[in-house]
């Protein structure tokens, strides 16, 4: 059967090259419900794709040594919510978009129908002109895009993994003819790239950028006299 994200207005165009990153080059995927889950397909006319999250910053404090803060502790992260809006299809409604047997597809309308989490998939992809003004590290990006340059192209690969929809909402009202579809999805991990593994012997970053730390790790930072 042929579904709305084979038709004309899921045509892929070109995209400018810029040093800004733009929303044209943002590429999702997830697997639709009518592939039997057996490959990732780009997600088409999606509005809004809006990836947040947060967690709890404790401030130290100590008695007797006045209103000045010892160390701030980092509290546990709470999982990414990621915010979508997206045009609702007759044949390929948000929930068949990731996965789940609904609409034309099969009987599930309602959150509580969901069974299994699902993953998704972001390519950022790189503009040329951001590929030809430096040379990018290899072990953090992707070339496996689906580009009109394909043989050149690199992205930005972010997993987000088994993610569960948190809410849902659609609107059906009669001075707008256009309805979209407004889902939440709650993510149990995210990762660069499928099968990496984080330890705390990772270099992230930031080991000596604070005058608290230098000398740490062959930190270079003085504070200024």
């Amino acid at each position: 059967m042929a579904r709305d994200r084979d038709s004309y207005i899921h045509r892929i165009g070109m995209s400018p090259n810029t040093q800004s990153v733009i929303s044209s080059k943002n590429r999702i995927y997830a697997a639709p419900a009518d592939t039997g889950n057996a490959s990732l397909k780009q997600i088409g006319v999606i509005a809004t794709f809006d990836p947040s999250e947060t967690r709890t910053i404790d401030p130290i404090r100590g008695i007797g040594y006045g209103d000045q803060v010892a160390e701030l502790i980092p509290g546990l992260t709470e999982p990414m919510s990621i915010s979508v809006t997206r045009a609702a299809q007759y044949l390929s409604l948000v929930f068949q978009a990731f996965g789940y047997k609904g609409g034309v597809d099969g009987f599930v309308r309602s959150l509580k129908h969901h069974r299994w989490p699902f993953d998704i998939r972001q390519e950022l992809v790189f503009s040329e002109l951001a590929m030809a003004s430096d040379t990018l590290p290899t072990d953090t990006l992707s070339t496996n895009v689906s580009d009109e340059h394909a043989e050149t192209a690199q992205a930005l690969i972010t997993i987000y993994e088994a993610c569960w929809f948190s809410d849902y909402g659609t609107s059906f009202a009669s001075d707008t003819a256009l309805v979209q579809e407004n889902v939440t999805l709650m993510v149990s991990d995210i990762l660069a790239n499928a099968g990496v593994d984080y330890s705390d012997n990772d270099d992230t970053g930031n080991t000596s950028t604070s005058i608290r730390f230098a000398g740490i790790n062959g930190g270079q930072i003085v504070p200024n006299q």
